[in-house]
């Protein structure tokens, strides 16, 4: 049993932090730019489209220089190297922000998202197999369930800030769009890219996967022929898909259905996300070698602690909170779910997926906070499914992991095609705003069947490191 670095992996899940950051704040930048470039619904998806397809395209550039290389881009220059490199190109992207507020760009907006994108689709090629990989195999989706639960610190307190710079608080009743206000907080995140960059150079994160060949990137046609790859990268695209449309269409659906104003939606934005954070860090209780009654009493604990965060965040950022506070109610739910699956990736795939499908389907039948709280509980039902695809997609890969890692980094674009697609839906001559959260139905059962397809292939080829007595949660 690989014990885990736990200090090296300390350092290297802060890089998970920025993701969440950037990707929730993308969700009020939405129905800002929207009302003040006067955009479609379909146009106002394209923020998270050019966000999103920057992970397919880092991915595409990863191979084609790989193969003009002939070696592994992240085995020939490290892991560490990778890292740097990638926040470097993230704080490139930032510099966009200052001509695109300054001049209400949305090509420049868009832009600067992309090549954030593109930075961070090198940092999550090299950070998702480094985290699988520093310890114990059998916890590998715990571990990542961990790291993701410091993304979505990010992802909580990201839409409080960028709402904060853009309105000057809710609390104020300020409601003015005020675009150059954009620039603070993203030209900090460029700054603290930078530093980041620096520290990872010099920091203990592994500059290696052990068993990981320099050839791996050349062999994208030998990866391809493990089935387990393509019904995982199909599930990421649709993972991703849903996790990031129920968020990106909710400000639409509260403004057209219960009147809320693109000032007043940053609390509601902030739980959905805050959600996933709530939820992996009740899965990350299962990383400590503790008894199995104190990972039972973490995994009770760590998701109110979770929920306290996002309300400290709020209270601070001026949003009344009040009427989130029975979202606790489902918080409760989460715990039974999680307790049910036992830490085991193909348990909490089909539970999760299966609660997120039923609670889509609450909110298209009901009205008013319920529908509400229906949609933001799809945060809390997506909230493990990343780490359990992503170690399921690559269990026994061997020096295929890069390859298989690249393919599946690459379908993060789902959550750009996905939204855009809804967005589509949700014209009022289509489907209309609340029957378009159907397309998120649609990807909840799928991963279903992912999870149900995959177990078996796994245990046809003698993979087995993933029965619930190795991966215990709680």
């Amino acid at each position: 049993m690989k014990k885990t670095n736990f200090g090296a992996f300390g350092t290297l899940i802060t890089i998970f932090f920025f993701w969440g950051f950037v990707a929730a704040s993308n969700d009020i930048l939405i129905p800002v730019f929207k009302k003040a470039l006067n955009l479609s619904q379909f146009e106002s998806q394209l923020i998270s489209f050019a966000f999103y397809v920057a992970y397919t395209v880092g991915s595409i550039l990863y191979f084609a220089i790989s193969a003009l290389l002939k070696k592994d881009i992240l085995n020939k220059i490290g892991y560490r190297n990778g890292l740097a490199l990638g926040l470097i190109i993230s704080a490139v992207g930032t510099l966009l922000f200052i001509p695109a507020s300054n001049n209400a760009s949305f090509i420049m907006l868009i832009s600067g998202l992309f090549i954030v994108g593109l930075g961070f689709a090198l940092q999550q090629i090299a950070a998702n197999p480094l985290a699988i990989q520093m310890g114990d195999p059998s916890k590998g989706n715990i571990r990542l369930s961990m790291a993701g639960g410091i993304n979505n610190v990010g992802t909580t307190i990201g839409p409080v800030i960028v709402s904060f710079a853009i309105f000057g608080g809710v609390s104020s009743g300020e409601t003015t769009l005020n675009l150059a206000a954009v620039q603070t907080p993203y030209i900090c995140l460029g700054i603290a890219f930078v530093i980041a960059a620096i520290f990872f150079k010099f920091s203990s994160v592994p500059d290696r996967i052990e068993g990981s060949s320099s050839e791996g990137a050349g062999k994208i046609m030998e990866t391809l022929r493990h089935p387990q790859v393509l019904l995982g990268m199909l599930a990421i695209f649709l993972y991703v898909g849903v996790e990031v449309a129920t968020v990106s269409n909710l400000p639409e659906f509260m403004k057209q259905k219960l009147g809320t104003s693109e000032g007043a939606v940053a609390p509601f934005v902030s739980l959905y996300w805050a959600s996933l954070m709530i939820g992996r860090w009740t899965s990350a209780a299962g990383v400590f070698d503790l008894s199995k009654s104190m990972k039972t009493l973490l995994g009770i604990i760590l998701p109110f602690v979770a929920f306290g965060i996002f309300a400290g965040a709020n209270i601070i950022g001026g949003n009344d909170i009040n009427e989130l506070y029975p979202y606790l109610g489902i918080v409760v739910l989460l715990i039974a779910a999680d307790y049910a699956s036992a830490g085991n990736p193909v348990k909490q795939i089909m539970i999760y997926s299966s609660l997120g499908a039923i609670a889509l389907a609450i909110g298209i039948f009901s009205s008013g906070m319920i529908s509400v709280f229906a949609f933001i509980s799809v945060g809390i039902f997506c909230s493990t499914l990343w780490p359990c695809i992503f170690t399921l997609s690559i269990a026994g890969m061997g020096e295929n992991t890069n390859t298989a890692s690249s393919l599946l980094i690459m379908m993060i674009m789902g959550g750009g095609f996905i939204s855009v697609l809804q967005g589509a839906l949700a014209d009022d001559n289509v489907l209309g705003i609340q029957q378009s959260y159907w397309l998120g139905v649609v990807c909840f059962v799928y991963l279903v069947f992912f999870a149900w397809s995959v177990s078996k292939i796994l245990q046809r080829r003698g993979v087995d490191i993933f029965s619930s007595e190795k991966v215990s949660g709680h």
